[in-house]
């Protein structure tokens, strides 16, 4: 049965949020805010918030900041992910992926489609690693940052949970960066 083994530490990552709209600044974002009150409540630290245009370039440049900061673990984007032509989010950030994740799409749908029903189809939510940080594309509606985070991130983000967790795994995701060099 998976779960929480208590026996292990907690490790608290640090995630930085970024909320993607033309529209909100900090004092009104509540989906940003939804993920940061989260990631804080579980123990984890929040590495920076912002707000980016929904502007492929800037999303892609906030983003790729972040990813080449040794002082985030994870990136979660929330906003942009539908299909109006301001809905830009996945296009500017899969290009920075060197792996999906196939099945965080897959799980965020399925749990959604018991809020929303098939209105789940409408969000292009999706994730993967880029270098070694975890990025997380979410739909812009505080309902659907709960739903990731409660759903999936909070135990995946979780050295606790079992039988696997992703915080287990971050030491090996630069190996494929290190192809070619001897091991030490």
């Amino acid at each position: 049965m998976p779960g929480i083994d208590d026996s292990l530490p907690f490790i608290p990552l640090r995630i930085a949020v970024l909320t993607v709209s033309d529209t909100r600044s900090l004092d009104d974002d509540r989906s940003g805010a939804t993920l940061a009150e989260r990631l804080a409540k579980a123990g984890h630290r929040l590495a920076d918030r912002a707000i980016a245009p929904d502007d492929v370039e800037a999303i892609r440049g906030r983003v790729r900041g972040w990813v080449a900061d040794p002082a985030v673990d994870v990136v979660i984007t929330t906003g942009g992910t539908g299909f109006t032509g301001r809905d830009v989010t996945p296009e500017a950030i899969e290009p920075l992926f060197d792996k999906r994740m196939e099945g965080f799409s897959a799980v965020f749908h399925r749990i959604s489609y018991d809020k929303i029903g098939t209105s789940t189809i409408q969000s292009r939510a999706t994730a993967g690693i880029a270098g070694t940080t975890f990025v997380f594309v979410l739909p812009g509606s505080p309902g659907a940052c709960k739903d990731a985070w409660d759903g999936i991130l909070a135990h995946q983000l979780d050295y606790r949970y079992r039988p696997c967790n992703f915080v287990e795994i971050m030491p090996r995701l630069d190996e494929h960066l290190k192809r070619g060099t001897p091991k030490a």
